[in-house]
Protein backbone atom coordinates (compact mmCIF):
# COMPACT_ATOMS: atom_id res chain seq x y z
CA UNK A 1 0.00 0.00 0.00
CA UNK A 2 1.16 3.51 -0.73
CA UNK A 3 2.54 5.40 2.25
CA UNK A 4 0.00 7.93 3.52
CA UNK A 5 -2.83 6.74 1.29
CA UNK A 6 -6.41 6.59 2.57
CA UNK A 7 -6.37 2.81 2.06
CA UNK A 8 -3.25 2.43 4.17
CA UNK A 9 -4.62 4.64 6.95
CA UNK A 10 -7.78 2.51 7.12
CA UNK A 11 -5.76 -0.70 7.19
CA UNK A 12 -3.49 0.58 9.97
CA UNK A 13 -6.48 1.65 12.06
CA UNK A 14 -7.85 -1.91 11.96
CA UNK A 15 -4.63 -3.91 11.85
CA UNK A 16 -4.74 -4.99 15.49
CA UNK A 17 -8.48 -4.71 16.03
CA UNK A 18 -10.93 -7.57 16.54
CA UNK A 19 -12.19 -6.95 13.00
CA UNK A 20 -9.16 -6.42 10.73
CA UNK A 21 -9.90 -5.26 7.17
CA UNK A 22 -9.86 -8.00 4.53
CA UNK A 23 -8.92 -6.68 1.12
CA UNK A 24 -9.33 -8.22 -2.31
CA UNK A 25 -8.17 -7.63 -5.88
CA UNK A 26 -10.63 -6.18 -8.41
CA UNK A 27 -10.45 -5.74 -12.15
CA UNK A 28 -11.22 -2.28 -13.52
CA UNK A 29 -14.32 -3.48 -15.37
CA UNK A 30 -15.71 -4.88 -12.11
CA UNK A 31 -15.09 -1.60 -10.30
CA UNK A 32 -16.73 0.46 -13.05
CA UNK A 33 -19.91 -1.64 -12.88
CA UNK A 34 -19.86 -1.70 -9.09
CA UNK A 35 -19.41 2.07 -8.74
CA UNK A 36 -22.11 2.78 -11.32
CA UNK A 37 -24.54 0.58 -9.41
CA UNK A 38 -23.80 2.23 -6.07
CA UNK A 39 -23.92 5.72 -7.62
CA UNK A 40 -27.16 5.13 -9.52
CA UNK A 41 -28.90 3.93 -6.38
CA UNK A 42 -28.55 7.53 -5.16
CA UNK A 43 -30.95 8.53 -7.97
CA UNK A 44 -33.72 6.36 -6.48
CA UNK A 45 -32.98 7.09 -2.83
CA UNK A 46 -34.30 10.00 -0.74
CA UNK A 47 -31.28 10.41 1.52
CA UNK A 48 -29.39 13.33 -0.14
CA UNK A 49 -26.05 11.77 0.76
CA UNK A 50 -22.59 13.15 1.25
CA UNK A 51 -20.48 11.75 -1.60
CA UNK A 52 -16.67 11.76 -1.57
CA UNK A 53 -14.76 10.37 -4.54
CA UNK A 54 -11.21 10.00 -5.83
CA UNK A 55 -10.74 9.56 -9.58
CA UNK A 56 -6.92 9.24 -9.81
CA UNK A 57 -6.71 11.61 -12.80
CA UNK A 58 -8.96 14.35 -14.06
CA UNK A 59 -9.49 12.51 -17.35
CA UNK A 60 -11.30 9.72 -15.52
CA UNK A 61 -13.50 12.31 -13.85
CA UNK A 62 -14.32 13.82 -17.24
CA UNK A 63 -15.64 10.44 -18.42
CA UNK A 64 -18.08 10.42 -15.49
CA UNK A 65 -18.78 14.16 -15.24
CA UNK A 66 -22.22 14.10 -16.85
CA UNK A 67 -23.32 11.22 -14.62
CA UNK A 68 -22.23 13.27 -11.63
CA UNK A 69 -24.37 16.18 -12.76
CA UNK A 70 -27.40 13.88 -12.34
CA UNK A 71 -26.11 12.48 -9.05
CA UNK A 72 -25.55 16.02 -7.73
CA UNK A 73 -29.29 16.73 -8.08
CA UNK A 74 -29.96 14.01 -5.49
CA UNK A 75 -26.99 14.71 -3.18
CA UNK A 76 -26.30 17.19 -0.42
CA UNK A 77 -22.62 17.63 -1.29
CA UNK A 78 -20.11 15.95 -3.63
CA UNK A 79 -16.35 16.29 -3.11
CA UNK A 80 -14.16 15.00 -5.96
CA UNK A 81 -10.43 14.41 -5.59
CA UNK A 82 -8.19 13.93 -8.64
CA UNK A 83 -4.83 14.96 -10.02
CA UNK A 84 -5.15 18.11 -12.07
CA UNK A 85 -5.54 17.50 -15.81
CA UNK A 86 -6.67 19.54 -18.75
CA UNK A 87 -10.41 20.18 -18.55
CA UNK A 88 -10.79 18.86 -15.02
CA UNK A 89 -12.12 22.09 -13.56
CA UNK A 90 -13.72 23.52 -16.71
CA UNK A 91 -16.53 20.99 -17.08
CA UNK A 92 -19.99 22.34 -16.28
CA UNK A 93 -20.59 19.76 -13.54
CA UNK A 94 -17.70 21.28 -11.62
CA UNK A 95 -19.55 24.60 -11.53
CA UNK A 96 -22.56 23.23 -9.62
CA UNK A 97 -23.05 24.69 -6.15
CA UNK A 98 -22.91 21.36 -4.35
CA UNK A 99 -19.92 19.94 -6.30
CA UNK A 100 -16.41 20.70 -5.02
CA UNK A 101 -13.18 19.74 -6.79
CA UNK A 102 -9.97 19.03 -4.91
CA UNK A 103 -6.93 19.06 -7.19
CA UNK A 104 -4.33 16.64 -5.85
CA UNK A 105 -0.58 17.13 -6.08
CA UNK A 106 1.13 14.71 -8.49
CA UNK A 107 3.04 13.04 -5.64
CA UNK A 108 -0.06 12.62 -3.45
CA UNK A 109 -0.68 8.87 -2.88
CA UNK A 110 -4.44 9.45 -3.15
CA UNK A 111 -3.81 10.33 -6.82
CA UNK A 112 -3.21 6.59 -7.27
CA UNK A 113 -6.44 5.59 -5.50
CA UNK A 114 -10.01 5.05 -6.66
CA UNK A 115 -12.65 5.83 -4.03
CA UNK A 116 -16.41 6.19 -3.81
CA UNK A 117 -17.85 6.98 -0.38
CA UNK A 118 -21.62 7.45 0.02
CA UNK A 119 -23.03 8.42 3.39
CA UNK A 120 -26.68 9.16 4.24
CA UNK A 121 -29.13 8.11 6.99
CA UNK A 122 -30.64 5.27 4.95
CA UNK A 123 -27.90 4.38 2.48
CA UNK A 124 -24.18 3.87 3.06
CA UNK A 125 -21.78 2.30 0.59
CA UNK A 126 -18.12 2.48 -0.22
CA UNK A 127 -15.52 1.39 -2.76
CA UNK A 128 -11.94 2.12 -1.70
CA UNK A 129 -8.91 0.82 -3.57
CA UNK A 130 -5.61 1.66 -5.23
CA UNK A 131 -4.07 0.39 -8.45
CA UNK A 132 -1.48 -2.35 -8.33
CA UNK A 133 2.08 -1.23 -9.01
CA UNK A 134 4.26 -2.70 -11.74
CA UNK A 135 5.99 -4.81 -9.09
CA UNK A 136 2.62 -6.10 -7.85
CA UNK A 137 1.77 -7.47 -11.29
CA UNK A 138 4.88 -9.62 -11.15
CA UNK A 139 6.08 -11.71 -14.08
CA UNK A 140 2.86 -11.22 -16.05
CA UNK A 141 3.61 -7.52 -16.35
CA UNK A 142 1.24 -4.58 -16.56
CA UNK A 143 -1.80 -5.56 -18.68
CA UNK A 144 -2.16 -4.06 -22.12
CA UNK A 145 -5.96 -4.00 -21.88
CA UNK A 146 -7.34 -1.16 -19.76
CA UNK A 147 -10.18 -3.42 -18.57
CA UNK A 148 -7.68 -5.86 -17.09
CA UNK A 149 -6.00 -3.32 -14.81
CA UNK A 150 -6.19 -4.49 -11.20
CA UNK A 151 -6.91 -2.64 -7.97
CA UNK A 152 -6.41 -3.67 -4.35
CA UNK A 153 -9.04 -2.74 -1.78
CA UNK A 154 -12.59 -3.45 -0.64
CA UNK A 155 -16.21 -2.39 -0.91
CA UNK A 156 -18.90 -2.52 1.73
CA UNK A 157 -22.28 -1.27 2.95
CA UNK A 158 -21.19 -1.24 6.62
CA UNK A 159 -22.15 2.17 8.09
CA UNK A 160 -19.42 2.35 10.73
CA UNK A 161 -16.66 1.56 8.25
CA UNK A 162 -18.04 4.02 5.68
CA UNK A 163 -18.20 6.76 8.33
CA UNK A 164 -14.65 6.05 9.45
CA UNK A 165 -13.32 6.16 5.89
CA UNK A 166 -15.22 9.37 5.18
CA UNK A 167 -13.49 10.96 8.17
CA UNK A 168 -10.05 9.90 6.87
CA UNK A 169 -10.90 11.29 3.41
CA UNK A 170 -12.10 14.59 4.89
CA UNK A 171 -8.88 14.89 6.88
CA UNK A 172 -6.97 14.47 3.62
CA UNK A 173 -9.10 17.12 1.90
CA UNK A 174 -8.31 19.49 4.77
CA UNK A 175 -4.69 19.66 3.58
CA UNK A 176 -5.95 21.31 0.39
CA UNK A 177 -9.16 23.08 1.43
CA UNK A 178 -9.71 23.54 5.19
CA UNK A 179 -12.99 25.39 4.65
CA UNK A 180 -14.47 22.57 2.57
CA UNK A 181 -13.28 19.99 5.11
CA UNK A 182 -15.07 21.90 7.86
CA UNK A 183 -18.33 21.91 5.88
CA UNK A 184 -18.03 18.19 5.10
CA UNK A 185 -17.35 17.38 8.75
CA UNK A 186 -20.38 19.38 9.90
CA UNK A 187 -22.71 17.56 7.54
CA UNK A 188 -21.17 14.16 8.29
CA UNK A 189 -21.84 14.67 12.00
CA UNK A 190 -25.53 15.18 11.27
CA UNK A 191 -25.81 11.79 9.55
CA UNK A 192 -26.91 8.84 11.68
CA UNK A 193 -26.97 5.78 9.41
CA UNK A 194 -29.41 2.95 9.99
CA UNK A 195 -28.50 -0.72 9.45
CA UNK A 196 -32.05 -2.01 9.63
CA UNK A 197 -33.33 -1.04 6.16
CA UNK A 198 -33.49 -4.51 4.60
CA UNK A 199 -35.70 -3.39 1.71
CA UNK A 200 -33.23 -0.68 0.70
CA UNK A 201 -30.33 -3.12 0.89
CA UNK A 202 -32.21 -5.63 -1.25
CA UNK A 203 -32.74 -3.00 -3.96
CA UNK A 204 -29.12 -1.88 -4.09
CA UNK A 205 -27.79 -5.46 -4.05
CA UNK A 206 -30.10 -6.32 -6.94
CA UNK A 207 -28.75 -3.31 -8.83
CA UNK A 208 -25.14 -4.29 -8.10
CA UNK A 209 -25.61 -7.81 -9.44
CA UNK A 210 -27.50 -6.57 -12.50
CA UNK A 211 -24.81 -4.00 -13.36
CA UNK A 212 -22.01 -6.50 -12.85
CA UNK A 213 -23.65 -8.99 -15.18
CA UNK A 214 -24.58 -6.39 -17.81
CA UNK A 215 -21.08 -4.93 -17.78
CA UNK A 216 -19.54 -8.36 -18.21
CA UNK A 217 -21.79 -9.25 -21.15
CA UNK A 218 -20.58 -6.20 -23.10
CA UNK A 219 -16.86 -7.02 -22.82
CA UNK A 220 -14.68 -8.04 -25.73
CA UNK A 221 -11.45 -9.51 -24.38
CA UNK A 222 -8.40 -10.72 -26.27
CA UNK A 223 -8.11 -14.23 -24.81
CA UNK A 224 -10.28 -16.92 -23.25
CA UNK A 225 -7.98 -16.93 -20.23
CA UNK A 226 -8.62 -13.23 -19.67
CA UNK A 227 -12.36 -13.86 -19.94
CA UNK A 228 -12.21 -16.67 -17.39
CA UNK A 229 -10.28 -14.54 -14.89
CA UNK A 230 -12.74 -11.66 -15.22
CA UNK A 231 -15.68 -14.05 -14.92
CA UNK A 232 -14.38 -15.35 -11.59
CA UNK A 233 -13.83 -11.80 -10.33
CA UNK A 234 -17.37 -10.92 -11.34
CA UNK A 235 -18.95 -13.90 -9.56
CA UNK A 236 -16.86 -13.22 -6.46
CA UNK A 237 -18.22 -9.67 -6.26
CA UNK A 238 -21.80 -10.79 -6.78
CA UNK A 239 -21.41 -13.23 -3.88
CA UNK A 240 -19.90 -10.43 -1.80
CA UNK A 241 -22.96 -8.26 -2.41
CA UNK A 242 -25.27 -10.85 -0.86
CA UNK A 243 -22.91 -11.64 1.99
CA UNK A 244 -22.59 -7.97 2.90
CA UNK A 245 -26.35 -7.58 2.95
CA UNK A 246 -26.69 -10.61 5.24
CA UNK A 247 -23.90 -9.29 7.46
CA UNK A 248 -25.71 -6.00 8.01
CA UNK A 249 -28.94 -7.80 8.81
CA UNK A 250 -27.12 -9.78 11.49
CA UNK A 251 -25.53 -6.62 12.87
CA UNK A 252 -28.97 -5.03 13.10
CA UNK A 253 -30.05 -7.77 15.52
CA UNK A 254 -28.29 -6.55 18.64
CA UNK A 255 -29.60 -9.53 20.61
CA UNK A 256 -28.26 -12.17 18.24
CA UNK A 257 -25.60 -10.66 15.95
CA UNK A 258 -23.71 -13.94 15.44
CA UNK A 259 -26.71 -15.97 14.28
CA UNK A 260 -25.56 -16.61 10.72
CA UNK A 261 -21.97 -17.46 11.71
CA UNK A 262 -23.13 -19.90 14.40
CA UNK A 263 -25.72 -21.55 12.14
CA UNK A 264 -22.96 -22.03 9.54
CA UNK A 265 -20.78 -23.89 12.04
CA UNK A 266 -23.68 -26.08 13.21
CA UNK A 267 -24.69 -26.79 9.61
CA UNK A 268 -21.20 -27.88 8.61
CA UNK A 269 -20.96 -30.16 11.64
CA UNK A 270 -24.33 -31.76 10.92
CA UNK A 271 -23.45 -32.07 7.23
CA UNK A 272 -20.36 -34.05 8.20
CA UNK A 273 -22.40 -36.28 10.50
CA UNK A 274 -24.77 -36.94 7.58
CA UNK A 275 -21.77 -37.61 5.34
CA UNK A 276 -22.89 -35.05 2.78
CA UNK A 277 -20.54 -34.51 -0.19
CA UNK A 278 -18.20 -31.52 -0.03
CA UNK A 279 -20.03 -29.61 -2.77
CA UNK A 280 -23.30 -29.85 -0.88
CA UNK A 281 -21.75 -28.73 2.40
CA UNK A 282 -20.37 -25.69 0.54
CA UNK A 283 -23.85 -24.87 -0.73
CA UNK A 284 -25.33 -25.38 2.72
CA UNK A 285 -22.67 -23.07 4.16
CA UNK A 286 -23.66 -20.22 1.86
CA UNK A 287 -27.36 -20.84 2.48
CA UNK A 288 -26.67 -20.64 6.22
CA UNK A 289 -24.76 -17.38 5.82
CA UNK A 290 -27.69 -15.91 3.89
CA UNK A 291 -30.58 -17.59 5.69
CA UNK A 292 -31.74 -14.44 7.48
CA UNK A 293 -32.08 -12.29 4.35
CA UNK A 294 -35.56 -10.97 5.06
CA UNK A 295 -37.02 -10.69 1.53
CA UNK A 296 -36.40 -14.39 0.93
CA UNK A 297 -38.23 -15.29 4.12
CA UNK A 298 -41.35 -13.74 2.56
CA UNK A 299 -41.04 -15.52 -0.77
CA UNK A 300 -43.78 -17.47 -2.48
CA UNK A 301 -43.35 -20.82 -4.15
CA UNK A 302 -45.06 -22.56 -7.05
CA UNK A 303 -44.16 -25.94 -5.61
CA UNK A 304 -47.35 -27.70 -4.62
CA UNK A 305 -47.66 -30.35 -1.90
CA UNK A 306 -46.75 -33.68 -3.38
CA UNK A 307 -44.34 -32.17 -5.92
CA UNK A 308 -41.53 -34.58 -6.65
CA UNK A 309 -38.21 -33.14 -5.56
CA UNK A 310 -35.89 -35.96 -6.49
CA UNK A 311 -32.56 -34.84 -7.87
CA UNK A 312 -31.89 -35.84 -11.49
CA UNK A 313 -28.26 -35.66 -12.57
CA UNK A 314 -29.18 -35.93 -16.23
CA UNK A 315 -31.89 -33.24 -16.11
CA UNK A 316 -30.57 -30.23 -14.21
CA UNK A 317 -33.37 -27.99 -15.46
CA UNK A 318 -36.03 -30.04 -13.69
CA UNK A 319 -37.72 -28.26 -10.74
CA UNK A 320 -37.14 -27.56 -7.85
CA UNK A 321 -37.66 -24.15 -9.48
CA UNK A 322 -39.13 -21.66 -7.12
CA UNK A 323 -40.02 -18.23 -8.56
CA UNK A 324 -39.83 -15.61 -5.86
CA UNK A 325 -42.09 -12.62 -5.42
CA UNK A 326 -40.76 -9.19 -6.48
CA UNK A 327 -38.34 -7.95 -3.85
CA UNK A 328 -37.16 -11.49 -3.13
CA UNK A 329 -35.95 -11.98 -6.69
CA UNK A 330 -32.57 -10.52 -5.78
CA UNK A 331 -30.85 -13.83 -4.96
CA UNK A 332 -32.20 -15.58 -8.05
CA UNK A 333 -30.58 -13.05 -10.37
CA UNK A 334 -27.49 -15.26 -10.23
CA UNK A 335 -28.23 -18.64 -11.88
CA UNK A 336 -25.74 -20.38 -9.62
CA UNK A 337 -27.54 -19.14 -6.51
CA UNK A 338 -31.03 -20.30 -7.47
CA UNK A 339 -30.61 -23.53 -5.54
CA UNK A 340 -29.53 -21.49 -2.51
CA UNK A 341 -32.58 -19.24 -2.90
CA UNK A 342 -34.74 -22.34 -2.94
CA UNK A 343 -33.10 -23.71 0.22
CA UNK A 344 -33.65 -20.45 2.09
CA UNK A 345 -37.23 -20.07 0.84
CA UNK A 346 -38.31 -23.51 2.06
CA UNK A 347 -36.70 -23.36 5.51
CA UNK A 348 -40.12 -22.29 6.82
CA UNK A 349 -41.82 -25.51 5.69
CA UNK A 350 -42.93 -27.92 8.42
CA UNK A 351 -42.37 -31.66 8.43
CA UNK A 352 -46.13 -32.26 8.81
CA UNK A 353 -46.97 -30.10 5.78
CA UNK A 354 -48.48 -27.11 7.62
CA UNK A 355 -45.64 -24.68 6.91
CA UNK A 356 -45.04 -22.06 4.23
CA UNK A 357 -44.67 -21.12 1.42
CA UNK A 358 -45.62 -24.33 -0.44
CA UNK A 359 -47.03 -26.61 2.26
CA UNK A 360 -44.42 -29.26 1.47
CA UNK A 361 -44.24 -32.24 3.83
CA UNK A 362 -41.59 -34.74 4.87
CA UNK A 363 -38.95 -35.55 2.29
CA UNK A 364 -40.60 -33.19 -0.21
CA UNK A 365 -38.81 -30.38 1.66
CA UNK A 366 -35.20 -29.97 0.45
CA UNK A 367 -32.84 -31.53 2.97
CA UNK A 368 -30.78 -28.37 3.41
CA UNK A 369 -33.99 -26.43 4.12
CA UNK A 370 -34.91 -28.88 6.86
CA UNK A 371 -31.43 -28.59 8.33
CA UNK A 372 -31.53 -24.78 8.32
CA UNK A 373 -34.96 -24.75 9.92
CA UNK A 374 -33.85 -26.93 12.82
CA UNK A 375 -30.39 -25.42 13.36
CA UNK A 376 -31.56 -21.79 13.15
CA UNK A 377 -34.17 -22.55 15.82
CA UNK A 378 -31.64 -24.41 17.96
CA UNK A 379 -29.12 -21.55 17.68
CA UNK A 380 -31.80 -19.03 18.67
CA UNK A 381 -32.65 -21.08 21.77
CA UNK A 382 -28.99 -21.28 22.76
CA UNK A 383 -28.62 -17.54 22.31
CA UNK A 384 -31.67 -16.90 24.51
CA UNK A 385 -29.89 -18.67 27.37
CA UNK A 386 -26.40 -17.21 26.94
CA UNK A 387 -26.77 -14.78 29.85
CA UNK A 388 -28.29 -17.31 32.22
CA UNK A 389 -26.44 -18.89 35.10
CA UNK A 390 -26.91 -22.36 33.67
CA UNK A 391 -24.01 -24.61 32.86
CA UNK A 392 -22.99 -25.26 29.24
CA UNK A 393 -24.43 -28.77 29.55
CA UNK A 394 -27.80 -27.51 30.81
CA UNK A 395 -28.09 -24.91 28.07
CA UNK A 396 -27.54 -27.48 25.31
CA UNK A 397 -29.87 -30.00 26.96
CA UNK A 398 -32.77 -27.57 27.36
CA UNK A 399 -32.43 -26.17 23.82
CA UNK A 400 -32.39 -29.69 22.41
CA UNK A 401 -35.40 -30.76 24.50
CA UNK A 402 -37.43 -27.83 23.16
CA UNK A 403 -36.55 -28.83 19.61
CA UNK A 404 -37.57 -32.41 20.41
CA UNK A 405 -41.01 -31.16 21.40
CA UNK A 406 -41.51 -30.20 17.74
CA UNK A 407 -40.09 -33.44 16.37
CA UNK A 408 -42.28 -34.92 13.61
CA UNK A 409 -44.45 -31.77 13.56
CA UNK A 410 -42.14 -28.93 12.59
CA UNK A 411 -38.80 -30.71 12.36
CA UNK A 412 -37.55 -33.81 10.57
CA UNK A 413 -37.37 -36.46 13.34
CA UNK A 414 -34.18 -38.01 11.95
CA UNK A 415 -32.46 -34.63 11.85
CA UNK A 416 -33.45 -34.04 15.49
CA UNK A 417 -31.78 -37.36 16.32
CA UNK A 418 -28.67 -36.20 14.43
CA UNK A 419 -28.75 -32.93 16.37
CA UNK A 420 -28.81 -34.97 19.58
CA UNK A 421 -25.57 -36.65 18.50
CA UNK A 422 -24.03 -33.26 17.81
CA UNK A 423 -25.18 -31.92 21.18
CA UNK A 424 -23.69 -34.95 22.91
CA UNK A 425 -20.35 -34.14 21.32
CA UNK A 426 -20.60 -30.46 22.31
CA UNK A 427 -21.38 -31.41 25.90
CA UNK A 428 -18.33 -33.66 25.94
CA UNK A 429 -16.02 -30.87 24.80
CA UNK A 430 -16.31 -30.85 21.01
CA UNK A 431 -15.12 -27.43 19.82
CA UNK A 432 -16.72 -25.76 16.82
CA UNK A 433 -14.62 -22.62 16.20
CA UNK A 434 -16.45 -19.65 14.71
CA UNK A 435 -14.87 -18.23 11.57
CA UNK A 436 -15.91 -14.90 10.06
CA UNK A 437 -16.32 -15.29 6.28
CA UNK A 438 -13.80 -13.46 4.13
CA UNK A 439 -16.19 -11.36 2.10
CA UNK A 440 -13.39 -10.10 -0.13
CA UNK A 441 -12.97 -13.58 -1.56
CA UNK A 442 -16.50 -14.92 -1.94
CA UNK A 443 -15.65 -17.11 -4.95
CA UNK A 444 -14.47 -20.00 -2.77
CA UNK A 445 -18.07 -20.51 -1.64
CA UNK A 446 -19.10 -21.67 -5.10
CA UNK A 447 -18.66 -25.07 -6.66
CA UNK A 448 -19.08 -26.28 -10.22
CA UNK A 449 -21.95 -28.53 -9.19
CA UNK A 450 -24.05 -25.72 -7.73
CA UNK A 451 -26.29 -25.62 -10.74
CA UNK A 452 -27.65 -28.92 -9.45
CA UNK A 453 -30.75 -29.14 -7.30
CA UNK A 454 -31.03 -30.21 -3.69
CA UNK A 455 -31.03 -33.89 -2.92
CA UNK A 456 -33.67 -35.44 -0.72
CA UNK A 457 -32.84 -37.70 2.19
CA UNK A 458 -33.65 -40.79 0.11
CA UNK A 459 -30.94 -39.97 -2.41
CA UNK A 460 -28.29 -39.10 0.16
CA UNK A 461 -28.86 -42.26 2.14
CA UNK A 462 -30.05 -43.06 5.62
CA UNK A 463 -29.27 -40.77 8.51
CA UNK A 464 -26.84 -41.92 11.16
CA UNK A 465 -28.59 -43.40 14.15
Amino acid sequence: MLEGSILQQLEIAHRHSTRPIRFGVYYKNTLVSLCHALEDHILTNDGEPLVITAFQQGKWYLQEAQRYADIAQHSHKIAIMAALDSGFSEHSTSQLDNVELVGLNPDDPVAQEWHLIILSPNYTAMVICQELSEADYGSTGVPTSDLERKFYGLWTFEPQLVQETAQIAIAHIKQYNPELAEKLTAYKQEIVPSITRAENLSAVVSRVVDYLQTGQDSLSLPTALSQQALDRNLVSNEIQAFLRMAQLMDMADVNNPMAATEVVVLSEAMGQLLDLPAWQIKRLRLAALLHRIDPLQKAESVLAPGTATRYQEDAPSTPLTCPLVPGAQVLRTMPRLRAVAQIITHQTEWWNGTGQPAGLAGDEIPLESRMLSLLADFQWRLNQRKLSNQSREQIFTEALDECRQQQSTRFDPKLVDTLALLVMGLQQGLDLPLMTPKFSAGIWLLDSRWDSHSKTSEEIGSYPK
